[in-house]
């Protein structure tokens, strides 16, 4: 195969909301460029997509497929990502590794809650994007209505390229306004014949063609001025327009195909091809050091690993962007992030499950590589004279929390191992092991993010899994200010254990002053603090511990082990067995033996001290609560609303965004537990949300005594 150069390589990622027929042009991108001898099709599980087992037995995309063709003297490599927002983390590696986006639009469907994701995030990254309307022989298809839909959510940037003569089951012809060509089809598709517009079409394209030559003007001063002379551009420098539009985000073309019976996807793969921007176009990438790497082959070999796969009978492959230099089969390289080094034995272009031996790519080129030691997504491979690293793939947070378990217990280790080659694979994959809830967590983008994996275990790696509701990492406080003391003492022969500890605690506000004064009934308590030691706990909030022991009751030695002590007791609050925090403690008094006092002694006076003024200083339960953003279609936003009500939400606010509307709420984190699917039903599948711990807050009296009671019966059952 070919080496191209820098200058000869475009990088597109191909997303849509699920059912807009990525995988099925897939097929046919492969099909016209000849990688491929018969394109396949879903219900036969033969596609170059969509092969692994769990996508066959849902049919849907799990996974990105990553794949080359060759075109016109360049190479276009391709991503074809899943739809679902549950599988949003191929979809991101993939726009950060790319450079153009082709955003498809199921006909019949027009605009999707996915349309609308995928758009937000290639906005948010500066990706050139490209609409692709699809399936137009649809009946229910209305290509005019389409277009103003886009137009009235995108704005005067959406410039039709194309517009189909009839949609529905007669559909075979598009009018092209860049080439002012009529395109028709048989009805096997592939090559069209290429004929001039009818004259009943002239008026109409003339005038869509007249709109894309000014769009196309606007982004080069040198366009613009010869457009204001003659009103007109060559084919040629509408395309240097076009690309520079492109680059700039300053235009969104618009193309139809018939994915299905391969009409179009010819004329397309010209576009691409001759059109959207090469890597070398687009702004250059910055590593972790914020310095601008360009894209140049005669550079330091950097190469950057965005994906994992697992194939049977291969293991582990690895997929790479030359980020700068050439790579070579047989090179030496040092990984960045772990310092080992790596030989490159042998280097693949991708079509899917299937690998092209290559001996050499150069930058801005996508392979992949097999028997890598020590590589893991997210790594740098540099030559000896380079020490660039990237890190700028970043994920969402998760939105749907599982406890899981293995259904044999033996076989959790086992199972824990799985999780961590799986979260290789998907990095949006968080799996936690909470000491605190006595759980394993797994942590994901929503109920089919979690149900794929559920089967990929069960299936794949023949572990049953169990999954359970997540418990709800609670934290206690205190309200107002309590004093109690404790002796501990103990006699059994030799040396014995004495330790007698007198505190106070309160409520700790960031900022606010100790009282030099106590009050607790007719006796007051004057504070001489001598030493002050602020704690910030692993679990949140702080614990201000302060000696305040004067004449020498208690000896300083004894405070850290006073201080332990009442940590312990922290970490089990006596309403819920929760985590404590934000609490100030004032030793203030005590008693010490000249024989029998020691650091146990004092630990365990501290320990219980402190857990008998918890009791007595009106303890609460804090809950955590998350700020809450819901993208929702108009139509739906009174059930949404609605929903979210029952959930003890707040609303903070609500505006339109891009068709759809987005509603920012807090919620507890208790009450979306099952909020993926109860969203999904709501909505008809059209609405997303994202969720980010905000703060913890007090929860309701109500909510508190049932918390309460349930925590004591399972107490008394264990």
């Amino acid at each position: 195969m070919k080496v191209y150069q820098s200058n000869e390589i475009k990088n597109i990622a191909l997303l849509g909301n699920d059912g807009s027929g990525k995988t099925t042009l897939t097929e046919s991108l492969l099909f016209e460029a000849g990688i491929i001898k018969r394109r396949g099709r879903i219900t036969l599980k033969n596609t170059v997509s969509d092969y692994f087992p769990v996508e066959q037995e849902y049919g849907y995309s799990v996974f990105s497929t990553v794949f080359h063709t060759e075109w016109n003297g360049k190479k276009l490599n391709f991503i074809d990502c899943p739809g679902s927002d549950d599988f949003v983390g191929a979809a991101l590696s993939a726009m950060y590794i790319t450079d153009t986006t082709v955003l498809l639009i199921k006909g019949a469907n027009g605009i999707e809650v996915g349309t609308q994701n995928h758009f937000r995030y290639a906005e948010k990254l500066g990706k050139p994007v490209l609409f692709l309307i699809n399936q137009l022989d649809d009946e229910a298809t209305d290509y005019d209505r389409l277009i103003e839909q886009l137009t009235e959510t995108y704005g005067s940037k959406v410039v039709p390229v194309q517009y189909p003569l009839s949609t529905g089951p007669d559909f075979n012809s598009v009018i092209d306004v860049l080439l002012m060509k009529k395109y028709t089809w048989k009805p096997e598709g592939g090559e069209p014949a290429i004929e001039e517009i009818p004259a009943d079409q002239m008026d109409k394209a003339t005038e869509w063609h007249q709109r894309l030559v000014e769009s196309a003007a606007e982004h080069d001063e040198a366009l613009m001025e010869k457009f204001f002379e003659s009103e007109s551009l060559t084919e040629d420098e509408m395309r240097e327009g076009i690309r520079k539009g492109l680059a700039s985000r300053g235009m969104f073309p618009v193309f139809c195909v018939c994915a299905g019976k391969d009409m179009g996807v010819r004329r397309l793969m010209e576009f691409l091809g001759n059109v959207v921007p090469f890597g070398t176009d687009m702004p250059k990438v910055k590593n972790t050091n914020g310095d601008e790497v360009p894209l140049d082959a005669d550079g330091p070999t950097s190469l950057f690993f965005f994906k994992t796969g697992v194939e049977p009978h291969i293991g582990e492959v690895m997929y790479f962007k030359v980020m700068s230099g050439r790579v070579k089969e047989g090179d030496d390289l040092t990984n960045a992030d772990r310092g080992s080094k790596e030989r490159m034995s042998q280097l693949f272009c991708c079509a899917g499950a299937n690998r092209i031996k290559v001996d050499e790519l150069v930058a801005g080129d996508i392979g992949c590589a097999v028997k890598l030691k020590d590589v893991k997504t997210g790594n740098t491979l540099n030559s000896k004279d380079c020490d660039y690293r990237f890190d700028f793939i970043k994920y969402p947070d998760s939105k749907y929390t599982r406890a899981i378990r293995a259904a044999n217990e033996s076989e959790t280790e086992k199972m824990m191992n799985a999780l961590q080659r799986m979260r290789e694979e998907d990095p949006t994959w968080r799996i936690e092991q909470s000491k605190e809830l006595k759980q394993i967590l797994i942590h994901g983008q929503g109920e089919f993010h979690l149900r794929t994996l559920k089967w990929r275990l069960e299936n794949n790696e023949k572990i049953q899994i169990v999954f359970d509701e997540p418990k709800i990492p609670y934290r206690e406080t205190i309200t107002k200010a309590a004093r109690a003391d404790y002796r501990h003492k103990k006699q059994s022969g030799g040396a014995g254990q004495f330790g007698e500890v007198h505190l106070i605690v309160e409520p700790y506000v960031e900022g606010a002053p100790m009282p030099e004064v106590y009050r607790f009934g007719n006796q007051e308590y004057r504070i001489t603090p001598r030493g002050q030691e602020e704690v910030n706990l692993e679990w949140g909030g702080k614990l201000i511990f302060i000696n305040s022991v004067v004449g020498g009751a208690v000896d300083t030695r004894f405070m850290p082990a006073i201080l332990k002590g009442i940590m312990q007791r922290m970490e089990q609050g006596p309403l819920t067995g929760s985590y404590a925090r934000d609490v100030r403690v004032i030793v203030y008094d005590g008693k010490m033996h000249p024989v029998d006092s020691n650091e146990i002694s004092f630990m365990l006076a501290g320990r219980q001290a402190f857990a008998k003024a918890f009791r007595d200083a009106a303890p609460k339960i804090l809950e955590p609560v998350y700020n809450v953003e819901v993208l929702v279609p108009s139509d739906k936003m009174g059930d949404v609303m609605g929903d979210l009500q029952t959930r003890r939400a707040v609303i903070m606010g609500m505006h339109s965004e891009s068709g759809y509307e987005k509603l920012s709420a807090r919620v507890p984190l208790k009450e979306m537990s099952n909020y993926c699917t109860a969203l999904s039903s709501i909505s008809g599948g059209r609405a997303s949300f994202s969720m980010k711990f905000d703060a913890y807050e007090l929860v309701p009296a109500d909510i508190q005594q049932k918390l309460i009671k349930d925590y004591e019966a399972e107490s008394e059952e264990s």
